[in-house]
């Protein structure tokens, strides 16, 4: 019998804020305090999304990725954060952001070390689970470097998936595990989504915008296996990363990140600075008719419908019979161009069946009111842009 972890969690995409990307492994804090992996990074983070409307908007988690620990485990075998970097410990961090009315996630791997060389959890997933149940934990990252087999791979996740079932502390779990799969065999969607609550398949995001558009490819390449297995309870993970708030998108491209992650229904984790991050990054970060469309509760994955010379038209249903439209332009030449289109191809012909009302969201909202059946919609989109619309 299959032990289906389903710990109630991630009805929705998770939100929240994580330190890769911005952070890396930023260990050398004598040299640069402000910006190492360290206690007081995620004390003044929690603050932030506490007092400038981030956990309000619906971001709960603040998460610590790769580079947290001490270089051993303690004489009982458990790991431990580096005592420099977090003087207070985990369960102080924790205890800090939970009265903040945040929640708090760390990162292991199913291997013998981290990505970054850190001690991971093989041979020590019960053990581990426990530490972080008692820290009082509420997500686990759990990475996919140096599993020596696939074989063990796939047995560790299973294993830590149980492990924190057993803790009774509902702790979200996070996997890496088929992106490790992929170069190798086709991942069984089905079984990874009895086990993990969201899990990566593709590269790590970069400040880029050819990281972006390189995630938008893959997931229409493989929508017919990964849009169907997402829904409440088990995400896909195109990196969850929202690298907005950065150095390396425009205000167009950032308008394409944040309405393409609403429509794939994505976990949303911000990775920026939050103490230095201007009033048009944050306004689009905390735009409610976008999380509203990330967060809408059928739970539906979106998915490109039409790929035309340089625009792609992708659509998400929602609940109520509503649609979330993405008009996205590839383009990186030139000047904004116009996408028609008749609405007939939505929602297989019955979104605007008679008619419908049509709301413009990003790159900013107003109604373009109400339209029937055979109409066509033209919208004007600017070079690697998107319009986002609610049908």
């Amino acid at each position: 019998a299959v032990l289906a972890l389903d710990n109630g969690l991630a009805r929705t995409p998770p939100m929240g804020w994580l330190h890769w990307e911005r952070f890396l492994c930023g260990t050398d804090c004598a040299a640069d305090p402000r910006r190492c992996v360290s206690e007081q990074l995620f004390v003044e983070m929690a603050d932030r999304m506490a007092a400038e409307g981030w956990r309000d908007a619906g971001y709960e988690f603040i998460c610590i990725d790769d580079c947290w620990m001490a270089p051993t485990r303690d004489e009982q075998g458990r790991l431990q954060a580096d005592p420099k970097r977090f003087p207070g410990g985990i369960r102080k961090l924790a205890d800090y952001v939970h009265s903040k009315g945040l929640k708090l996630g760390i990162y292991s791997d199913v291997g013998n070390k981290t990505c970054a060389g850190f001690p991971g959890s093989y041979n020590y997933y019960d053990l581990d689970a426990q530490t972080f149940a008692s820290w009082g934990v509420d997500l686990l990252k759990f990475d996919g470097c140096n599993s020596d087999s696939l074989e063990l791979l796939a047995e560790g996740y299973r294993h830590m998936s149980l492990a924190l079932n057993n803790t009774g502390r509902s702790i979200v779990y996070s996997c890496e595990w088929p992106f490790y799969l992929r170069p190798v065999q086709q991942p069984n969607y089905t079984e990874i989504k009895q086990y993990c609550n969201h899990w990566r398949n593709f590269y790590d995001v970069y400040d880029s915008w050819s990281s972006i558009k390189s995630i938008l490819d893959w997931t229409a390449l493989h929508q017919d296996t990964i849009v169907k297995i997402a829904g409440p309870g088990g995400w896909n993970d195109p990196d969850m990363a929202l690298v907005i708030g950065n150095f390396g998108l425009s205000w167009d491209q950032s308008v394409t990140q944040m309405a393409m992650w609403a429509i794939m229904a994505a976990p949303l984790f911000m990775s920026n600075d939050l103490r230095h991050i201007s009033p048009e990054a944050k306004c689009l970060l905390q735009n409610r008719e976008v999380i509203a469309i990330n967060q809408d509760p059928l739970g539906k994955q979106g998915y490109q419908l039409i790929k035309d010379k340089n625009f792609q038209l992708w659509e998400r249903p929602l609940s109520d019979r509503a649609y979330a439209v993405a008009v996205l332009n590839h383009q990186e030449i030139g000047g904004p161009q116009n996408f028609t289109f008749s609405l007939t191809f939505l929602g297989n012909g019955l979104a605007c069946n008679p008619a419908c009302s049509i709301r413009q969201v990003l790159p900013a909202s107003r109604d373009w009111g109400v339209y029937s059946w055979i109409s066509s919609l033209s919208v004007e989109v600017n070079p690697t842009g998107t319009v986002l619309l609610k049908v």
